[in-house]
């Protein structure tokens, strides 16, 4: 099972990104964990400049902007592999 977490304060950016990463697992057809990481301290851990964060099996795939539901499709696919 993939694990996927959304690093951000839980705005509506962040929202966004945990959908876009839902509808990747819906469309590939995926088992996956989606976890929105709140907290400053635990972000911080993943070095990122900017939030919106993406993390997938524990690798920033993306930080300070919103994918489109393409590349995050692409990176789901890729982590399975």
């Amino acid at each position: 099972m993939l694990s996927i977490k959304v690093l951000g304060p839980g705005c509506a950016n962040c929202v966004k990104v945990a959908e876009i990463a839902q509808k990747a697992v819906n469309i590939l057809s995926v088992e996956a964990q989606i976890e929105k990481v709140t907290e400053f301290a635990e972000i911080n851990k993943y070095r990122i400049l900017g939030t919106p964060g993406l993390v997938i099996n524990e690798k920033v795939v993306c930080a300070g902007r919103i994918p489109a539901a393409a590349e995050v499709t692409t990176w789901v696919a890729n982590a399975l592999v």
